[in-house]
């Protein structure tokens, strides 16, 4: 399962994790994914969609 926003399309970022000694290693920030089901007032049923924590927040401006 691929690690994208089904709605907003965020993915992964690419960072550096920075130690006390100041050595940089290489870091995936991960997108906050959670599975959630969706009434669609379109197709007049549930939808299971993977969302990020973000479009959870402000899902009553996106209209499904």
């Amino acid at each position: 399962m691929s690690k994208i926003c089904q709605i907003s399309g965020k993915t992964a970022n690419n960072g550096n994790q920075v130690s006390h000694s100041n050595i940089k290693t290489k870091k995936i920030q991960n997108v906050n994914l959670h599975k959630k089901r969706i009434w669609s007032s379109k197709k007049n049923c549930w939808i299971k969609i993977k969302v990020s924590s973000k479009i959870i927040k402000s899902l009553h401006k996106v209209k499904i």
